[in-house]
């Protein structure tokens, strides 16, 4: 069963992604910030990451590099409030990207770039 990790610090969309993504049958871990997702067990063990552009602390950008860099390569998909934000969504583009949602997003948008993050294969 795929393992979608969604780091997201506003509890109304962690507790949204968490219900939509386990009905569809998959399993979710959610976390309120980069380091609290950092300090668990299932840093790695995720299928894919859906990551909140801005958090406090390291932002979902700084997160994605930082387990890039490491040994922890994981398809991602952006989602951020900030929709005029060009800045950050030319820094989220990566290999690993799958998508960058602009919320409010649909359950069909959200699931759909899940299932693609599923099949990724990155170019590099």
């Amino acid at each position: 069963m795929p393992l979608i990790s969604v780091v997201d610090d506003d509890i109304w969309v962690r507790d949204s992604l968490d219900s939509l993504i386990r009905s569809v049958g998959m399993e979710v871990n959610v976390f309120a910030s980069a380091e609290e997702f950092l300090k668990s067990a299932h840093a790695c063990e995720a299928d894919c990451l859906v990551l909140d552009v801005r958090l406090p602390g390291m932002s979902g950008i700084e997160l994605h590099r930082h387990l890039s860099a490491g040994r922890c390569k994981k398809p991602a998909i952006f989602i951020t409030a900030h929709g005029s934000d060009e800045g950050a969504r030319s820094e989220a583009a990566s290999d690993w990207t799958v998508a960058y949602l602009i919320k409010p997003f649909s359950e069909d948008e959200l699931l759909g770039a899940v299932h693609a993050a599923l099949r990724w294969q990155p170019s590099s």
